[in-house]
């Protein structure tokens, strides 16, 4: 639906065109920002768990980017203790290339 009247939105385009490329990008991460708070708080009455609140945000923030499968496996990731796991071996891995 679209019931902002054509001049209006060539004025608000102008208007954002006028601004620079680096404030247009901290308008865009601050709706995003600000729109990932909303969805986090509206997630948390459903959610029992961190991990399960990641997931649930995962899902609500980027479903429609990944085939069903790949959703899944990376729900299964973010829900599960081999995520910490992973992430852990990353670290002593990391510090053991700096190490060398």
């Amino acid at each position: 639906m679209n019931d902002t009247p054509e001049v209006v939105q060539h004025f608000y385009r102008t208007l954002l065109m006028a601004r620079s490329g680096s404030e247009r990008l901290h308008m865009g991460c601050a709706m995003f920002d600000t729109a990932r708070a909303f969805a986090r708080a509206s997630l948390r009455v459903l959610s029992h768990s961190d991990d399960a609140l990641r997931a649930r945000l995962f899902m609500r923030t980027y479903e429609g980017d990944f085939d069903p499968h790949t959703a899944a496996r990376i729900v299964e990731w973010l829900s599960t203790s081999q995520r910490a796991m992973q992430i852990g071996k990353a670290g002593v891995l990391a510090r053991g290339v700096q190490a060398h």
